[in-house]
């Protein structure tokens, strides 16, 4: 899968970078309406970069998959629809 560097905006209450609210691709702001599913990698081995995913839908409808790699607090994504 093929991800792309993004800007974006989140929601931090008991952590960092809770999850994502918006985001801009293209030099297009994107709202998110909807977290469709969330998941995580790496957190349990300590020899792996904790990594974030975020299958989100904007209020244009679109689905998008966000990745957060939390080592380089850095956010790619992917269109997925």
């Amino acid at each position: 899968m093929n991800y792309e560097r993004i800007q974006v905006e989140c929601y931090s209450g008991y952590k960092i970078n809770e999850r994502p609210i918006a985001f801009t691709y293209q030099g297009h702001h994107w709202e998110i309406q909807e977290i469709v599913d969330r998941w995580h990698e790496g957190d349990i081995d300590p020899t792996r970069p904790e990594v974030s995913y975020f299958k989100v839908k904007t209020t244009e409808g679109r689905i998008f998959i966000l990745r957060y790699l939390s080592l380089f607090d850095s956010w790619s994504m992917h269109q997925a629809f």
